[in-house]
């Protein structure tokens, strides 16, 4: 076969995997969305504590799905070997570290409100935050349940039941925040806490969900048997890749939360245009992160027969399939960048204008944006596929925080390039960490027999 034909071949098996991960990260942003838009309907103020809940549970929530994500190489290799033991104890495990450190982050979302108040948060949107986040912190915890089992499946291939779970839990979180946060149909009206109780459910019947499915679907695995017995082995294994995993996705994160404090100094419209740019530019990126999941999978399966000719052809073709995902964003931030940033404002707003051509030049950024972020997401994927986690993190920690915030700082505020810099920041943080994972990647391929 050539190589061409080879690519063909690995871009077709990444996409029938990955269409549906794809979806799913849509339906997901679709969750986040419109819990933003409908409590921002309702109060102000709610609007302001729901940004400030979230903003805390995503950082505790990404920390600890590293665990999850962590399942899924190690279930990909034992699903290659065929074997259903090991599938089975790393799964448990995974469930079982998620929610033991979800447990241990309880009192965080317990007693929030002092927390947000020391940081320096406002008094009232802390408390409004910390009732947000006592019932919905709960709900974190079949959240985690629901991240270990996609990547049970997804390392099983079975990645179209996760759409269609996202996708109704979706619609089902909007029908529970319409009807407890206006208190419609007879309900009563709780504002931020009916928000809360709708995030919980949804979580909860999603969990439910998957459960039933991997029973019925895998009754082989025997998952849920005897499932308090500890199994320290895979314990250590799952926890050791896990929070290398978790530490790298916190660092991406924080390098953004970054920026958004940086863009903060400068201006209150500069920050609202960043807001609404980076709200666009992340709608791009569950696109490659939903391949970046199939990329693992592939990766893994490849690794656990130790077939190096595959793993390297596929890295290939889902490197390609990434940067022509990137060259479509490319065209549409290029082609209507002033229609795109018009969808997220108000038409009557005053500052309408002065929004919209900040956020339009920022989309100018994001197109070249687009390419880095496709080769750093994917690349950090495959080599989580070969079980490569710590390397990854320090160049993380190297790419994001030693070149990305700093030049973020010196090209937004001590250069006077305002937004543009501040994206020029985000921009070579991210090409370092793409450019150090490829060269990783070529380095340990070589050491997979062809």
């Amino acid at each position: 076969m050539t190589r061409l034909a080879a690519y063909r071949t690995h871009a077709r098996a990444h996409l029938a995997l990955g269409l549906p991960l794809i979806g799913s990260q849509l339906a997901q942003v679709a969750v986040q969305t419109t819990d933003t838009l409908m409590m921002g309907w309702y109060d102000v103020r709610g609007l302001a504590a729901l940004v400030l809940g979230t903003s805390l549970y995503l950082i505790l929530f990404l920390l600890i799905s590293g665990f999850a994500w962590a399942v899924v190489p190690l279930v990909a290799e034992a699903a290659e070997a065929d074997d259903e033991v090991r599938i089975r104890r790393v799964t448990r495990m995974g469930l079982w570290v998620c929610l033991g450190v979800g447990m241990l982050a309880m009192p965080i979302f317990i007693w929030s409100g002092p927390l947000l108040v020391a940081l320096g948060q406002d008094p009232e949107i802390s408390g409004l935050a910390q009732t947000y986040l006592r019932i919905a912190g709960v709900g974190m915890l079949p959240a985690l349940i629901v991240m270990v089992l996609k990547g049970y499946l997804s390392a099983l291939e079975k990645t179209r039941v996760q759409f269609r779970v996202t996708l109704g839990a979706a619609l089902a979180n909007v029908v529970v925040n319409y009807l407890l946060i206006f208190g419609n149909w007879g309900f009563p009206e709780l504002g931020i806490r009916g928000a809360a109780i709708a995030s919980f459910s949804v979580n909860a019947i999603s969990a439910i969900w998957l459960v039933i499915y991997a029973m019925r679907t895998f009754p082989e695995h025997d998952l849920f048997v005897r499932l308090w017995r500890p199994d320290w082995e895979a314990l250590r294994e799952v926890f050791a890749m896990g929070w290398q995993i978790g530490l790298t996705t916190v660092a991406e994160v924080g390098l953004f939360n970054f920026s958004s404090l940086v863009m903060g100094w400068i201006g209150t419209v500069q920050l609202a245009a960043h807001g609404v740019a980076l709200q666009i530019v992340t709608v791009a990126f569950m696109v490659q992160l939903g391949l970046s999941n199939a990329a693992t999978v592939r990766a893994g399966r490849a690794f656990g027969r130790r077939d190096g000719r595959a793993l390297v052809d596929g890295a290939v073709a889902v490197w390609l399939l990434g940067f022509g995902f990137a060259l479509i964003s490319l065209v549409v931030f290029l082609a209507i960048p002033e229609t795109l940033m018009g969808l997220f404002v108000d038409p009557a707003d005053p500052l309408k204008d002065s929004i919209v051509s900040i956020g339009a030049t920022l989309l100018v950024m994001a197109a070249l944006f687009q390419f880095v972020d496709s080769a750093q997401v994917l690349g950090i994927s495959i080599l989580r596929g070969m079980q490569d986690t710590r390397r990854p993190l320090l160049y993380a920690a190297v790419s994001y925080w030693l070149v990305g915030a700093p030049t973020t700082y010196v090209f937004g505020i001590l250069l006077g390039w305002e937004g543009i810099g501040v994206w020029l920041g985000l921009v070579l943080g991210l090409a370092c960490a793409a450019g150090l994972l490829m060269v990783r990647f070529r380095r340990l391929s070589q050491a997979v027999p062809a």
